[in-house]
């Protein structure tokens, strides 16, 4: 099987826990780790993103919750679907499902724009 190379922004792991206390998770397992751009090699050049802010959220009531973010002023993905970052999940829920959730239910805005926090250009295996 052969696995397909994603690229991104993972969250600085020194802000990931104060961000998880502003917002805490309403699920078991707090995921929180990086905010996906696309396919690597598949996707337009990635912007240069040092920094995000939290500006929604998505809760499917199932187990899905993500946080959605605005990079460079902007939460739509050129690559389709919303930047996002996957906040907490219920058992037997993945990750992926967030892009699912946000586009079939859409998202809340927050009541006021989160500080901006860290971010960091990666790749990684999925």
């Amino acid at each position: 099987m052969t696995r397909q190379l994603w690229c991104g922004w993972k969250l600085d792991r020194d802000e990931r826990e104060a961000l998880l206390g502003r917002h805490p998770p309403r699920y078991a397992r707090p995921v929180a780790d990086h905010v996906t751009f696309g396919p690597a090699g598949e996707s337009e050049d990635m912007p240069r993103a040092s920094s995000a802010r939290i500006v929604g959220r998505a809760d499917d009531g199932e187990g899905v919750e993500a946080m959605v973010v605005a990079i460079d002023g902007s939460t739509d993905r050129p690559t389709g679907g919303t930047y996002h970052v996957t906040w907490s999940l219920a058992p037997g829920r993945e990750a992926r499902e967030s892009n699912e959730v946000i586009a079939a239910r859409g998202w809340q805005p927050l009541e006021r724009e989160d500080e901006r926090f860290r971010l960091t250009a990666a790749r990684w295996p999925y």
